[in-house]
């Protein structure tokens, strides 16, 4: 079985083949499989309290997200945004995105967050106690909804 360990780090402590890998994987998958055509490069991976989630394998980035914060949060009190949320085709139903989510729940589960899911993966975050609010949207071409996950007490 492949490596399925978690790395996490800022953008200053990464690598420019770690930052390849990521931009690679997000783009075959947004750009390339499902054909969203709005920029994926929004400068906010670079801000220093972004962390990039992700696990490696022979063949690079096998799954990917990162975390943003927000000093004014859009909804309630959620300052942690999750987003970019990528699994590799070949790895995709091996449970990569849950184990990342796992982790960053894990490191922040103190926190509120927040997500725009892409409506047919909403459930998965649902196992995690995000909770949809408002109605779905389209966002990138997709149809998305807002998630919402309240601090562990």
């Amino acid at each position: 079985m492949p490596d399925c360990s978690t790395l996490d780090r800022a953008w200053g402590e990464l690598t420019t083949d770690e930052v390849y890998a990521f931009l690679k994987l997000r783009t075959d998958v947004f750009f390339l499989e499902q054909k969203i055509d709005e920029t994926e490069l929004d400068d906010r991976d670079r801000e220093s309290e972004t962390r990039h989630y992700w696990i490696s394998d022979d063949a690079g980035t096998a799954a990917y997200l990162r975390t943003l914060l927000d000093s004014d949060p859009t909804h309630r009190d959620a300052h942690r945004l999750i987003g970019r949320v990528v699994v590799r085709a070949d790895r995709r139903g091996e449970g990569l995105a849950q184990k990342l989510l796992a982790e960053v729940i894990a490191r922040h589960g103190s926190e509120a967050m927040l997500l725009h899911a892409q409506e047919y993966i909403a459930p998965l975050y649902a196992r995690y106690g995000f909770e949809p609010f408002g109605a779905v949207f389209e966002e990138a071409g997709l149809p998305h909804q807002s998630m919402y996950r309240a601090a562990d007490a």
